[in-house]
């Protein structure tokens, strides 16, 4: 394993949304068990609608699609759960990208943490003036890449949860753990896909 790797999930069309509050607490609490299995680590997510990012860490392509089956079965289970319903939740196979470069690595952590302050950029205009909250739909809280002006939105979006045990694991390569870091900490005010703030 030298790099971590962008990983985006798709579900079918007329499955609920994936950022319900009782889905999203069922994914946490079955993420928590699964995020890291030795060999494979679930480092950051991220819900929207109808897809889910993650980054992950895995030791070459058998432990990463051993990984993401287990992934992907816990978050159609919980979809089914949550939803009282059956049948198939994943549209096809994930798509994954390697992430070499500690630009790259700042970039997807940008994408994946803000991607719901992206998707509303898109559809309503938000700016990079607008207020920043944490999507309570990812693994924002417990990300330690913040700005240290939103440490104070850092604790508030941990709330009780800071006692907890996150439902990420900590990441191992240098890349994501280090070498993003090169290219300036992560401001919630972001909108990803624009240019990185300086």
């Amino acid at each position: 394993m030298h790099c971590p790797i962008h990983v985006t999930l798709r579900v079918r069309p007329g499955v609920p949304s994936l950022r319900g509050g009782a889905l999203v607490h069922e994914w946490r609490r079955s993420l928590a068990e699964a995020n890291e299995r030795g060999d494979f680590r679930v480092a950051h997510y991220s819900l929207q609608g109808d897809h889910a990012h993650l980054i992950v860490e895995a030791h070459g392509k058998e432990a990463l699609a051993r990984g993401m089956m287990s992934i992907g079965a816990r978050l159609a289970r919980a979809v089914n759960r949550v939803g009282r319903r059956s049948g198939p939740v994943l549209d096809g196979r994930y798509h994954h990208r390697s992430l070499r470069s500690p630009r790259e690595v700042r970039r997807a952590l940008a994408y994946v943490l803000l991607n719901a302050r992206r998707h509303l950029a898109k559809s309503r205009g938000v700016s990079r003036s607008a207020t920043a909250h944490l999507d309570g739909a990812s693994s924002a809280r417990w990300f330690d890449g913040w700005r240290r002006e939103a440490a104070s939105r850092v604790q508030e979006a941990r709330g009780d949860a800071s006692a907890a045990q996150p439902e990420v694991a900590r990441p191992r390569t240098w890349l994501l753990r280090v070498g993003w870091r090169r290219h300036g900490l992560v401001d919630p005010a972001e909108v990803p896909g624009g240019a990185v703030p300086t």
